[in-house]
């Protein structure tokens, strides 16, 4: 898959990005239930309250083939610690909307400067276990780029062949018990990362928007 016929797909879909300021906007979120841990997870429920969130979904578009870029969680963090992710976090008070979130903690984790990524599109938005309703926003980036981790959140970034996850082949589930209670998510094993959860499940997402396809 090409940048141009990436763009085109993703097309028309920023408009879609609701008001994080907006409370008819939360009450269409938990209602439509599009996409989250819960759906995923047939047995969890959606948390009372729901915080904004953003992350972006970086395209490498090297000459060879795209690639997605992701980071690895540092180990000592409070939540998610050593995780694969997407660089992005929670809205700030500051934030004009969700790319405005998604470009500025990628810029604070791994050092891409806003002005080096050209958004494309949305995704989803993606309700977590942990209370947050996450805006995937998709942005292409030129290969080459110097990126500076942060270290007290981000120990390595690194990137992945997009056609790895054009496979369906890719996207597991798999089961594990927490706190006495099974859990069911998405994950995909690729040269020792191990992508899972809410990270993998946006990663479905984007194979489906792509494909044109519903996920099993």
């Amino acid at each position: 898959m090409n940048r141009p016929f990436i763009a085109e797909i993703l097309a028309g879909s920023l408009p879609r990005l609701r008001d994080p300021l907006d409370p008819e906007a939360a009450i269409s979120r938990r209602q439509s239930r599009l996409r989250g841990d819960h759906i995923v997870d047939g047995k969890m429920r959606i948390p009372e309250e729901l915080r904004d969130a953003a992350v972006l979904v970086p395209l490498i578009d090297h000459p060879g083939g795209m690639k997605v870029l992701l980071t690895q969680r540092t180990a000592g963090l409070p939540r998610h610690a050593g995780q694969v992710a997407f660089p992005g976090g929670r809205l700030d008070a500051t934030d004009r909307d969700p790319v405005h979130a998604a470009l500025r903690e990628t810029e604070e984790e791994i050092g891409l400067p806003p002005d080096n990524v050209a958004v494309a599109g949305r995704l989803d938005d993606y309700i977590t276990g942990t209370g947050y309703v996450v805006a995937p926003i998709v942005g292409f980036v030129e290969p080459g780029q110097a990126y500076v981790p942060e270290p007290s959140e981000v120990d390595d970034v690194f990137e992945v062949p997009l056609n790895f996850f054009m496979d369906p082949a890719n996207h597991q589930r798999e089961t594990k018990r927490w706190s006495g209670i099974d859990r069911t998510f998405y994950a995909m094993h690729w040269n020792g990362r191990y992508i899972w959860g809410a990270t993998a499940a946006m990663l479905v997402n984007l194979y489906e928007v792509l494909t044109h396809k519903a996920a099993a």
